[in-house]
């Protein structure tokens, strides 16, 4: 199964996507879920918004200290990226997602 935490609903400052975002990673975890698909949003700027920027940044400290196994951001969520493959290897009915090969900018894709 697949979870989907919409980080940036209700237009949340970076601090509470980040809580929302942690939250909702404890309680997959719990609930035994493989994956995450984080909508996080491209920013207003078109040029990549805070929330995904800090999302990123902590999720790969999540990975460096092993709490995460790993994360796709949206625009590498294609077969042809080696994070991507990996992802899929962990749980294969990601590649059955609707965003997958797609280049969602607004998206990142977490393995527990």
């Amino acid at each position: 199964m697949i979870l989907t935490l919409n980080l940036e609903a209700g237009m949340p400052t970076v601090e509470m996507a980040k809580q929302r975002m942690n939250s909702g990673l404890r309680s997959a975890r719990s609930q035994r879920i493989k994956a995450v698909k984080l909508i996080h949003g491209y920013g207003s700027s078109g040029k990549g918004g805070r929330i995904k920027r800090e999302v990123h940044r902590q999720l790969e400290t999540m990975k460096l200290e092993g709490i995460i196994r790993e994360f796709v951001k949206g625009e590498e969520f294609s077969p042809f990226e080696a994070s991507a493959r990996r992802a899929i290897d962990l749980c294969p009915e990601l590649a059955k997602d609707r965003d997958y090969s797609y280049c969602n900018h607004g998206i990142t894709v977490v393995i527990l």
